[in-house]
């Protein structure tokens, strides 16, 4: 299944309601597997982004009907990468050679 980086980033409202950060994301976690969507991990972090995710999904259409849904509500905004394996990339390689 596709692996797919996601760096999220609060909005003025998403930082007001810090203190609910980790029952936000709970309540997504449940939402994106319903969808498909599985977490493989998350960190909250200090720098250039709030929250970093590593996500696995179906596609990218699936997680990107996720992330609507969940920027929707206002509290964050994402940028997704699409992250390849070493299988991945040796396949990517191999069609590039």
């Amino acid at each position: 299944m596709p692996t797919y980086v996601l760096l999220i980033d609060w909005t003025q409202q998403g930082v007001e309601g810090f203190a609910d950060s980790v029952d936000r994301y709970e309540a997504a976690r449940g939402d994106f597997e319903k969808m498909g969507v599985s977490f493989k991990s998350i960190y909250w972090t200090l720098g250039n982004h709030d929250i970093v995710s590593i996500v696995e999904a179906p596609d990218g259409e699936t997680l990107a009907a996720a992330l609507l849904k969940l920027a929707s509500q206002g509290n964050l905004r994402t940028t997704t990468l699409r992250a390849l394996s070493a299988e991945e990339m040796r396949g990517v390689i191999a069609k590039a050679g």
